[in-house]
């Protein structure tokens, strides 16, 4: 059951000229919601241009059977036959885990991808925990910053990529491991993150040169592709714990 869903998120992951983009609402009652879109238009043109039309079929079959609509990961991975748990813990947070896929028109392969977390609490954030210590899983790191309901800690050491590298390092040869670190570039074209808030920000502690307030309910996090692989790269901000405090 997780392998699939690891399966499904390296698909998107691996793929060249992307985009991504998280929005992470949180609520008054410590729990959080999070979006996080995936934009593959460019790599999509780019493959079916250099694919053979005799080829095309085989090779895309996989891309068109993601649904168009919010679909839970617990009735997809039920749909296919692979839902093997009864634990309800599992189940209760595999419904509160959703994906769709973006289409210009009916007839064309998918050009986005997005997944959502829906009203998820501390404790479904530690399922994904335990998750993620057997099979790695690229979600925004983000998501695991300690939220009370007023006050949200966040650290910025989670301002990286280390979750999806380690994630696909681990699918790959040990020769291939060694490689992915200076891949990373390949694969991304910008990520950001935007933290938005029900209650109006009170104050920030803290500084972060890729962290700024938007309004007075969000902050972005644009994150720096060139020097997050230029380890001589100085920030003039950088501390490691921002805090943000609601009314």
């Amino acid at each position: 059951m997780k392998k699939t869903i690891v399966l499904f998120l390296i698909s998107l992951f691996t793929l060249q000229s992307c985009s991504i983009n998280t929005e992470m609402l949180y609520h008054k009652d410590a729990a959080s919601s999070a979006i996080m879109d995936i934009d593959t238009k460019e790599f999509m043109a780019e493959m079916q241009a250099m694919t053979p039309d005799s080829l095309k079929q085989e090779k895309f079959k996989d891309m068109d059977r993601f649904p168009t609509v919010w679909t839970s990961m617990h009735d997809i991975i039920k749909k296919e036959g692979k839902l093997k748990t009864e634990n309800q813990d599992t189940i209760r947070i595999l419904k509160k885990m959703f994906l769709k896929s973006t289409k210009e028109d009916h007839k064309s392969l998918p050009i986005g991808f997005s997944f959502k977390i829906d009203h998820a609490t501390p404790q479904d954030y530690e399922l994904l925990k335990n998750f993620d210590r057997k099979e790695k899983l690229p979600f925004d790191q983000n998501l695991l910053n300690t939220w009370d309901g007023k006050t949200l800690t966040i650290n910025t050491d989670f301002f990286n990529l280390k979750n999806i590298e380690e994630m696909l390092q681990s699918k790959g040869s040990k020769e291939e491991a060694q490689q992915m670190g200076g891949m990373m570039m390949m694969f991304f074209r910008n990520i950001g993150t935007t933290l938005k808030f029900e209650s109006k920000i009170k104050s920030i502690t803290g500084k972060h040169d890729w962290l700024k307030q938007v309004d007075d309910y969000s902050v972005r996090i644009e994150y720096d592709m060139k020097a997050m692989n230029d380890k001589e790269a100085k920030l003039k901000n950088a501390d490691k714990k921002i805090v943000i405090v609601t009314e």
